[in-house]
């Protein structure tokens, strides 16, 4: 069964069909789901869902784009919510240089804050970087050590995914293996292990072909598993078998 490491569905677009849609997830080949928050205000949201449906699982964590909107306290609250059984990651947490909404050197503190936190809850990690390969990589080299994890949307040569596959993180592969212009990824996806490669959406964004531009949703991981597949030279099915083993033990399922 498909395993989507990475979504978003208390995203707004999917206010008008959530339920419809999550519900017809198992018939679609779905089997299991982690629903990750972006923002402080996402963090309840995901759990809320995750509660409601047996096949979906929580990531709690703050976004590079949202940290700005933590503090001492938030952060304290945010730590109580990883009391509840469904929440299996700290996540998504990281860098991002590209939209420049924080300052780098605030993304780095709670950057480095949430990391921490969960080598205390002892949970894995969905690391977001964009535009930030080195001081992700020199941070995660520095207090990521030993995490379990992912780099969620890998984007960087493959010199860097082996590094990280080294270090025992997993690589993050959806919808853009697929684009024609997705040259490093394809590069990266033929030069590290099936064992290290986990599927994701982050719907509803990044569809695949033949849905680029349109939402995404977990159903379309499939051509993404293709894809990989012709990588890869296997089928389609050996890559999301394969890969859903490597997302249980990713989140200790």
């Amino acid at each position: 069964m498909i395993f989507d490491t990475h979504a978003h569905y208390d995203d707004e677009q999917f206010d008008g069909d959530r339920e419809k849609l999550l519900a017809s997830m198992p018939s679609n080949g779905v089997g299991k789901i982690v629903n990750v928050s972006a923002a402080y205000e996402s963090c309840e949201r995901v759990i809320a869902m995750a509660e409601k449906y047996p096949f979906m699982y929580a990531a709690v964590g703050v976004h590079p784009d949202e940290v700005g909107k933590l503090d001492e306290e938030r952060f304290s609250r945010m730590k109580e919510l990883f009391k509840n059984e469904k929440v299996v990651a700290v996540g998504e947490i990281g860098l991002d240089y590209y939209w420049d909404n924080e300052s780098h050197d605030v993304q780095k503190k709670w950057f480095v804050r949430q990391l921490g936190l969960a080598r205390e809850l002892n949970l894995p990690v969905n690391i977001h970087s964009r535009d930030a390969a080195q001081d992700t990589m020199d941070i995660i080299r520095e207090y990521g050590k030993g995490l379990d994890g992912v780099i969620h949307c890998y984007s960087y040569a493959k010199e860097m995914a082996l590094e990280y596959v080294k270090m025992g993180y997993f690589i993050g592969v959806g919808g853009v293996v697929t684009f024609k212009n997705a040259r490093k990824l394809k590069e990266t996806v033929e030069a590290i292990p099936l064992t290290s490669i986990v599927l994701e959406t982050d719907c509803p964004y990044l569809a695949p072909e033949p849905y680029r531009g349109k939402r995404n949703n977990s159903s379309y991981i499939k051509y993404a598993a293709e894809e990989i597949g012709r990588l890869k030279g296997v089928d389609g099915e050996e890559v999301i078998r394969q890969t859903e083993e490597n997302a249980k033990k990713l989140y200790r399922l």
